[in-house]
């Protein structure tokens, strides 16, 4: 696995690549790497020739400080995960060359979506995410960008940047990985202690609740679900069903297909979880 840490030495190296017709994916992570990621890397190496992953803890992302400063790094713990995965390139670049002093940030117009769930609870969050993969992909210029599903929303607004940037690459979503227990793998279950880490398989259980509630009334289910997270100690910011399509938030039952989208803190530590259901 080739290393890069300057933008130039790597956008070099992928234009000899696609020189020699090979096709790149992108996988842009912000580090603490588990099987979900891996799933990720995996799905690259199978449709793609070489596969690049990034690993860069975007400040820009995160609305609030004490977040960033406790997000997990474990930079040579994921150097060596990814060796053993298979992943081709792994570009690591320090802030400063992300974000020059002289680069201009993009306002992103995301309309509908910038505006519900994480867009209400994380306001600027997805702009930031927007400048970072924007970015990104001008130094990388992937034929394809894997993402993971469990970021739901976020997978909808960067399709949406894609477009209004004319970016020709293609996203592909890959299914959430889950623990034994349901809980939906991500960086910050580092942060869980022992006791939290019990309660946080809640959340799956209840968006596992609310799929076998279709005959009741979808705000009867909603409220059941929304206890059982409450006496399990979540602090809940959102707990919604929308189209899969198009996020609208619904009221009730749908015959299309729906999403419900779920973010809650366990101490000061905040997840998000998803679940597809088809329309009944």
């Amino acid at each position: 696995m080739k290393i890069f840490k300057l933008k130039e030495d790597l956008s070099n190296h992928l234009n000899i690549l696609r020189s020699q017709n090979s096709s790149i994916g992108f996988v842009p992570t912000m580090g603490a790497l588990h099987d979900g990621h891996l799933s990720l890397i995996k799905a690259s190496n199978q449709q793609c020739d070489k596969t690049v992953c990034s690993i860069f803890v975007n400040p820009t992302q995160f609305n609030n400080t004490a977040d960033l400063e406790k997000y997990p790094r474990t930079i040579e713990h994921d150097i060596v995960i990814l060796e053993n995965s298979g992943c081709d390139i792994l570009f690591i670049p320090e802030v400063d060359e992300i974000y020059p002093n002289n680069e201009q940030p993009v306002h992103y117009e995301l309309g509908f979506l910038e505006t519900i769930l994480e867009g209400e609870f994380r306001p600027g969050h997805f702009q930031g995410v927007c400048r970072v993969v924007d970015i990104l992909l001008n130094i990388i210029n992937p034929s394809f960008l894997f993402l993971g599903q469990k970021d739901y929303q976020q997978c909808m607004v960067l399709k949406k940047m894609i477009t209004l940037r004319n970016h020709h690459t293609s996203i592909v979503t890959i299914p959430t990985m889950r623990e034994a227990d349901g809980l939906a793998m991500s960086s910050r279950n580092m942060r869980l202690n022992t006791d939290q880490r019990i309660k946080a398989s809640k959340i799956y259980v209840a968006l596992q609740k609310m799929n076998q509630s279709g005959s009741l009334p979808l705000l009867i289910a909603k409220k059941q679900a929304l206890t059982l997270l409450s006496d399990a100690g979540f602090l809940v910011d959102y707990l919604e069903v929308a189209n899969a399509n198009t996020l609208e938030i619904l009221t009730e039952w749908e015959k299309t297909p729906m999403v419900i989208l779920v973010a809650a803190y366990l101490g000061d530590i905040r997840l998000i979880d998803n679940l597809i259901l088809p329309g009944i």
